[in-house]
């Protein structure tokens, strides 16, 4: 899939939409989810154009990876969760409903999440 230029996170980026800032530095940005689906609901993406994580691990260099990954624990701690635990999620694709083209992780946190999934069978 090619990335998308227009997609709303490529647009939070540059600026062009605002968005409610947590971190910044040069390799992510994390900014709270316009709709939480939990108290604490943090998007932190890459600087850079990537649609997925399989995008991003392929493709991105080493110290943007890096990078990404430190910044979604800097962001655990700016927001006091590190004790108490949150969860972090990436959705790949259709069948993990993926609704942004550009990779993003989710950070959950500030109640008692429950279990991962209800069973698929």
């Amino acid at each position: 899939m090619a990335y998308d230029r227009n997609n709303v996170f490529a647009r939070i980026l540059r600026g062009e939409i605002p968005c409610r800032k947590v971190y910044e530095d040069e390799w992510a940005l994390a900014f709270h989810d316009i709709n939480p689906l939990a108290p604490v609901h943090v998007l932190v993406i890459p600087k850079g154009e990537y649609v997925s994580m399989a995008d991003f691990t392929a493709n991105a260099p080493a110290e943007a990876v890096a990078g990404l990954f430190r910044a979604v624990g800097k962001v655990a701690e700016i927001l006091g969760v590190v004790e108490s635990g949150y969860r972090i999620l990436a959705n790949h694709g259709a069948n993990a409903h993926q609704e942004v083209p550009h990779l993003h992780v989710h950070l959950f946190a500030g109640a008692p999440l429950g279990p991962m999934l209800k069973k698929i069978v």
